[in-house]
């Protein structure tokens, strides 16, 4: 700009003519007054003093002109030689005279002998030489959104160092919406100007507005200078916020576990700042159960599960969710939040019992209800769908009712309370869920009696054996019954059926307790006269009606040792026995001398007899078979023997306590002649006797053999009528020789009776274990008990 001031000078020299100024203040002093355009380049002349002041050049010289100098450094200075001021250097007006509009700079020049002096003004003309400028570049300037129109906000001023109409003379604002601009004149100040706000402004529309101002000068041609001028539009809290969903739903499955996200709600709020942050809460109305099982982040707005979230409790949540700002008068927005909850099989069946019947006839028809069960399951859909049966193979089942989820337990078929008086009913409830639940529950019925059952007797038929002599009026056997019916159905009596008859003849003797079944003897009983009877007892329950049954019971004498042994041979004719034999000399070893016989009307070992040897005269002669009573001999006799000789024979039997008889055989040793005519007369004697004795003895046997038959025909017949598994079998060996022997065996349990009757063989013996002549009877007691007969 100075270089350009310096070459305008140059091309108009006429500029730089001298200014003779007019004289203010006297003859001594003169006043001179120059302009010169700022920027002038070194040595530039300003004006010819000497000729101005119309000195002459010798005398300035001589009286030594000079310029006076102050404190500054000199701007000018006055050629000696030719008397034209010039300047030293380049000025520059803005620095030189800064804020003053017209840049005058006063010189004092001096003269010596005489002083004089002289004032020289030099007027430093301006350029526009600098643009408007800004103290900053850029501007920010905050103004509230609720700030009204008119609201004015003063800008900073630019600044020229140029002066005059080279300085800012106007400002301009942008084109805006909003604002509009006015220049204040402050007079030396220059002008400020002023930012007046036409129209609201808004945050959320707008945050911020750049504007540019521009500050222009008189120049010509005119300079500018800008400032850019950020506005940001401070926030008020005018804006609610706003979720950003009209409608925010969600699905939970039921027992979620704590801490689960559920849904999660957003609002936005346009303001700034706390303004515009979003807290999220409840809302007021919201019950303590739902605040209970959740839970909202006051910052993210999630809803997170807190507690147990049971479908069955409540299938759905509708929750206000309040979202806030943090303004100072906070707004706040009201949405609604709808969780669903979805459900799952965690339910069981429940089975609970309405009615039950204490106790249910047996004799009730099938369908007879005797429970009403209610089955519910608390979830929904297939979950709650349920499936029910009764367990296992069991008379009752499960029929629908008319109300939902109500069954009944009935009988499916005849119930039997001897069979089973309790049933323990276990009810099964399924769910159609996925895994499937299921429930039990177990009801006990219990069966009523009837009188449906007759009293059953322990064995059937009844085998007694009775000792004989038994003593009148006690106890001799019992008999038991059952009744699998209870109570009064079960109560049995006893009484013996009488019918006319022979039976009725032995029964009469008999009686029987009818509480327990004992049957008492009225008299003893006497084997030789009754072995066997029978007889029935009746079981009748006290049920109503009344129901019975009987059974025969079949008693068997046995035997005691109450008869001793009849002497049958020999016999003499005053009744003794005693005998007399004769034999010759001569005989052989083991000649059969003579043969005792004798008879036991006892059976049995009672009745087994043996033959002993109680005295004799000569022990080496005679001996005699202890089973058989055969009296040989046992060696030749000599002439030294006895003619005579006595023999005493004790025939004992076995019972426990035994009962003997003796016989005397005298036998005579006679000449062979003798024997032989002796033997001739007695010989027909002797045959007569025998005669006699076997027709007797053959009475005695049939009758007792007859006896025998008829009761084991009477007894095979009986059970043969009522059972196929009794069988009974009686066999006699037929074969005598001359002694009365029988044999049987009977077992009862661990007793062993062996009895010996008279058609016992000689020699036979007892086989244990032999089955052949067994007469085995039946006992439902698992006791067996058998009859051997052995020949």
């Amino acid at each position: 700009m100075k270089q350009r001031g310096w070459e305008s000078w140059r091309q108009r020299p006429h500029l730089f003519g001298v200014l003779v100024l007019l004289l203010f203040f006297g003859a001594a002093s003169a006043q001179l007054r120059y302009s010169i355009s700022e920027e002038l380049k070194e040595g530039s002349f300003v004006g010819n003093i000497a000729k101005d002041l119309g000195i002459d050049l010798n005398i300035m010289k001589q009286r030594g002109f000079r310029i006076m100098s102050g404190s500054t450094e000199p701007l000018f200075k006055v050629n000696e030689n030719d008397g034209v001021l010039y300047a030293i250097h380049k000025i520059d007006r803005e620095e030189v005279c800064k804020e003053s509009s017209v840049c005058l700079i006063n010189l004092k020049t001096v003269l010596e002998n005489p002083l004089e002096v002289h004032y020289v003004t030099v007027e430093i003309t301006d350029l526009n030489d600098h643009s408007p400028a800004f103290p900053e570049k850029t501007k920010r300037l905050e103004i509230s959104e609720s700030a009204l129109p008119g609201a004015k906000y003063q800008l900073q001023n630019a600044h020229d160092p140029d002066g005059g109409t080279n300085s800012v003379q106007q400002y301009k604002i942008s084109q805006n919406d909003h604002f509009r601009l006015e220049v204040k004149d402050r007079g030396r100040d220059g002008k400020t100007p002023i930012l007046q706000l036409q129209r609201q402004l808004d945050r959320e529309t707008k945050r911020s507005h750049k504007l540019v101002l521009t500050a222009t000068d008189g120049g010509n041609p005119p300079k500018t200078g800008t400032i850019e001028i950020y506005i940001d539009v401070l926030d008020v809290n005018d804006n609610m916020p706003v979720f950003t969903k009209d409608t925010y739903a969600a699905v939970l499955q039921e027992n979620a576990l704590v801490g689960t996200t559920v849904t999660q709600v957003n609002a936005t709020d346009l303001d700034d700042g706390p303004n515009g942050e979003v807290v999220y809460s409840f809302g007021s109305d919201v019950k303590s159960k739902i605040r209970e099982l959740f839970h909202i982040d006051s910052v993210t707005g999630e809803i997170i599960v807190k507690g147990r979230v049971d479908f069955e409790e409540q299938d759905s949540y509708d929750i206000d969710i309040q979202a806030s700002d943090k303004g100072i008068i906070p707004f706040r927005t009201d949405k609604s939040v709808i969780i669903k909850i979805a459900d799952i099989n965690d339910n069981a069946p429940e089975i609970e019992v309405a009615s039950l019947s204490s106790a249910v006839s047996e004799d009730s028809r099938p369908g007879t209800t005797v429970a009403l069960i209610s089955i519910a399951d608390l979830d929904s859909g297939m979950n709650g769908k349920i499936i029910s049966y009764v367990a296992e193979d069991s008379p009752f089942t499960l029929t629908p009712s008319i109300q939902d989820n109500m069954f009944a337990v009935v009988t499916k078929s005849q119930l039997d309370r001897e069979q089973q008086s309790r049933y323990n009913i276990t009810i099964i409830a399924k769910d159609a869920g996925e895994p499937a639940l299921t429930s039990e529950k177990t009801i006990s019925v219990f069966v009523s009696d009837t009188n449906d059952n007759s009293p059953e007797f322990s064995l059937s038929p009844y085998t007694f054996y009775i000792t004989e002599n038994n003593p009148p009026g006690a106890s001799v056997f019992s008999v038991s019954a059952s009744d699998r019916d209870e109570g009064d159905n079960a109560v049995i009596s006893y009484h013996i059926l009488r019918n006319a008859g022979y039976e009725n003849k032995v029964t009469s003797f008999l009686n029987i307790n009818s509480d327990n079944g004992d049957i008492l003897a009225l008299k003893s009983f006497d084997f030789e006269t009754l072995k066997t009877f029978q007889f029935q007892v009746v079981a009748t329950d006290s049920g109503t009606p009344s129901l019975s049954s009987n059974v025969t019971v079949n008693v068997f004498i046995l035997d005691q040792n109450d008869n001793a042994p009849v002497i049958l041979y020999p016999v003499s004719s005053n009744g003794s026995a005693e005998g007399v034999e004769e034999i010759p000399r001569n005989v052989n070893v083991g000649h059969l001398v003579t043969k005792v016989r004798a008879y036991d009307a006892d059976i049995g070992y009672n009745g087994w007899l043996l033959f002993s040897l109680q005295q004799v005269t000569d022990h080496s002669l005679f001996g005699l078979d202890r089973y058989t009573g055969q009296i040989r001999t046992l060696r030749s006799f000599t002439e030294t023997d006895e003619a005579e000789h006595k023999l005493v024979i004790l025939v004992k039997d076995n019972g426990n306590v035994s009962l003997s008889a003796t016989a005397t055989v005298i036998v005579k040793l006679v000449e062979p002649k003798e024997a032989f005519a002796a033997s001739d007369e007695k010989g027909s004697a002797k045959v007569d006797d025998e005669d006699n004795i076997t027709f007797y003895l053959m009475i005695t046997l049939g009758s007792v053999s007859v006896l025998f038959l008829i009761s084991i025909i009477v007894l095979i017949a009986m059970q043969c009528s009522k059972t196929t598994d009794y069988t009974s079998k009686y066999l006699q060996d037929t074969n005598y020789d001359g002694t009365l022997c029988h044999s049987i065996q009977y077992r009862s349990g661990d007793k062993r009776y062996m009895l010996v009757g008279p058609r016992m063989s000689i020699g036979s013996t007892i086989v244990p274990g032999s089955h052949a002549n067994t007469l085995v009877l039946p006992d439902r007691r698992r006791a067996s008990e058998e009859v051997r007969s052995v020949v």
